[in-house]
């Protein structure tokens, strides 16, 4: 037992007691850290032992095995952690225990050089961390020796942090700073083994100080039961120590990169690929992203948890930190670790910061460079695109700035392969592209034997122009936000009026006017038969089967979309659509030679089959049924 000599009662700086209160309760909104806040400063003691040991090998005192140890007393209610680093002599214990927010680690950093700043893996900054403690202590008490002083130059401070604390001189063999917590009743949960174990894994398991807790074996006799007063005490490391991602590239192993990835994302497949990368200058980080083989279970829940694992200096501080990656790439697993960011002082939120932005752009070009990889190789990236393909259709709508690149990773449907597999990309579709052919052309319906049947694809077909055949229900909203790749339109068929191009010649051209002109009468007679209903007839050359089709206003919203915002409880306004008649079809002829209330009859039938097709209601389903039967019965 120490024996404490010129003992003092100091009290602290500045408005204590409240800003320790406020500590206590209100900066930390989870207690259980104040594990890693205490390891993290035993690990900066011990780097700051090893920077200084390079000038004097003597401090380390014949103990150069650096590391921190933790003990627990489960009857006494105790928690000690220890380390055999720098230590602290009474100056220091007065100056860094008795001040909140002074820290030791920012005042030694100041003394480093540029290089050995750059080397150093101190982590604490803020001078807060020790004072966590008391979220679940009543009473801490502190002993310390800095390393190369006099054994009799030991340390004591106590406080029970209300405003005041003690320092006495004792005598101390070991150099290094030993911390006991005596817990407060409600949390005795953490005088446990387990539970302490758990907590260096979860915060401080890549931290390269190795964290110790003793382990008690007992010999057994023949019979395997314990043999009575043989406990011998072993110190068990707890943590790794190995922070992959801080290693070389050229040191780790695909095998090893995949059992991390499997750590990290709790998942037990494989990933599909990853992108290791050290960023140094202005601002410095490491990142290590994967793309999972597999979906979540919450993937998509816009609200669900994603983000990958941020570290500073291998620290661990948030489990998903999402502000690194927009949302629409909440697929990328992987871990962050910097020490360029505004932290908050309990260092779990991360403050509104341009270097934020920084990192958060340089990491979405980093994932989106990963999957352009990705997809050289078709079978992994139609793995993908499976699985997170709907998810990355919300990008152009949410990255403008990237929203070439996202488009050139984008898989549709297409009337090329008439599968309703989305293995064709953008760049494909225009290697195709017919000569004169200067747009990109597409279709939205609900499902792809929908997409694939409208009466909008003849025209297409006949030419042999592909046409992009989209059915998920994202696909409108995506279209709507991307209008172009490598500089060519992309166009709804169904929207507006139809031009193709150099693909169609003069000739074709003229003769389509000439029946425009010969059907005015035709066309005249439909418009008033069918009123208010369509705000538009006329003749059209999109098809060659059908009788008639429904084209929308080139800039109004679709019918797909349309019946999401419905079903999303969105009042949507009418809207009329455009009525096209096929002149070459029997049924327009038939209609043509019709006269009195079976004219009408007809017309309205040809509108309300031209809207089964396109995918839309009908407001009168009965009314059409009868007109139907009252045609075929005749």
């Amino acid at each position: 037992m120490t024996t404490a000599t010129h003992e003092e009662t100091l009290g602290f700086q500045t408005e204590v007691k409240q800003l320790l209160h406020l500590m206590i309760h209100s900066l930390y909104s989870n207690r259980e850290i104040f594990l890693r806040e205490l390891i993290s400063n035993g690990a900066d003691a011990c780097d700051k032992l090893r920077y200084q040991a390079l000038d004097n090998d003597a401090l380390y005192e014949g103990d150069s095995e650096l590391r921190i140890e933790i003990d627990h007393d489960a009857e006494a209610g105790t928690v000690t952690v220890r380390d055999n680093g720098i230590g602290m002599d009474r100056d220091d214990v007065i100056s860094n225990l008795g001040t909140i927010a002074r820290s030791g680690t920012a005042e030694f950093l100041k003394q480093l050089s540029g290089e050995q700043q750059k080397d150093a893996r101190l982590i604490g900054q803020f001078g807060v961390g020790f004072y966590s403690s008391f979220i679940v202590a009543d009473e801490v008490t502190v002993r310390t020796r800095k390393a190369g002083s006099d054994k009799a130059a030991g340390v004591e401070w106590h406080s029970r942090g209300e405003g005041e604390f003690t320092v006495a001189d004792i005598e101390r063999e070991v150099h290094g700073t030993e911390i006991v917590l005596h817990l407060k009743q409600d949390a005795q949960e953490f005088a446990d083994d387990f539970r302490l174990k758990s907590l260096v894994r979860k915060y401080s398991d890549h931290i390269e100080v190795p964290v110790r807790m003793p382990s008690v074996e007992t010999a057994k006799d023949e019979d395997g039961n314990d043999i009575e007063g043989s406990e011998t005490v072993t110190w068990e490391t707890v943590n790794e120590a190995t922070a992959l991602w801080v290693r070389p590239k050229s040191e780790i192993s695909d095998d090893e990169y995949k059992e991390f990835y499997k750590h990290v994302a709790h998942d037990f497949s494989d990933p599909l690929t990853w992108s290791h990368n050290k960023v140094e200058g202005k601002l410095e980080y490491t990142s290590l992203l994967y793309v999972p083989g597999r979906a979540p279970f919450d993937l998509y829940e816009r609200d669900g948890a994603r983000g990958v694992k941020l570290y500073v200096q291998r620290v661990f501080i948030m489990d998903d930190a999402e502000q690194f990656l927009p949302l629409y790439l909440r697929f990328i697993k992987g871990v962050l670790d910097t020490r360029d960011l505004s932290l908050n002082v309990s260092r779990e939120l991360l403050q509104k910061d341009p270097q934020v932005d920084k990192i958060k752009a340089a990491l979405t070009k980093r994932a989106l460079d990963m999957l352009t990889k990705l997809a050289k190789d078709n079978e992994a990236y139609q793995t993908f695109w499976n699985t997170f393909g709907s998810v990355l259709k919300e990008g152009p709508a949410e990255d403008y700035a990237n929203r070439e690149k996202i488009a050139g990773l984008l898989r549709f449907s297409t009337t090329h392969t008439d599968s309703a597999t989305q293995d064709q990309s953008l760049a494909d579709y225009v290697s195709r592209m017919k000569d004169g052919q200067e747009k990109i052309y597409y279709i939205v319906a609900d499902g792809f034997n929908a997409a694939k049947s409208s009466p909008h694809l003849e025209i297409f077909r006949k030419k042999g122009i592909e046409v992009l055949l989209l059915h998920d229900r994202v696909d409108e909203w995506l279209m709507s936000h991307l209008d172009e790749f490598e500089g060519k339109q992309l166009v709804d068929v169904a929207k507006g009026e139809l031009d193709l191009g150099d693909v169609e010649d003069e000739e074709e051209k003229k003769a389509q006017e000439e029946t425009a002109k010969a059907k005015e009468g035709l066309i005249k007679r439909v418009k008033e038969a069918l009123g208010d209903e369509v705000q538009e007839v006329k003749v059209t050359h999109r098809l060659t089967d059908s009788p008639a089709c429904v084209v929308l206003p080139e800039h109004e919203m679709g019918f797909q979309m349309r019946r999401l915002m419905e079903a999303a409880g969105q009042k949507m306004p009418e809207v009329k659509p455009i009525l096209e008649l096929n002149p070459e079809h029997a049924l327009v002829a038939r209609l043509e030679s019709v006269e009195g209330e079976g004219f009408e009859d007809l017309a309205r039938i040809l509108l309300d089959q031209a809207i089964i097709a396109e995918g839309g209601h009908l407001d009168d389903p009965a009314a059409y049924v009868k007109r139907l039967n009252t045609l075929l019965s005749a």
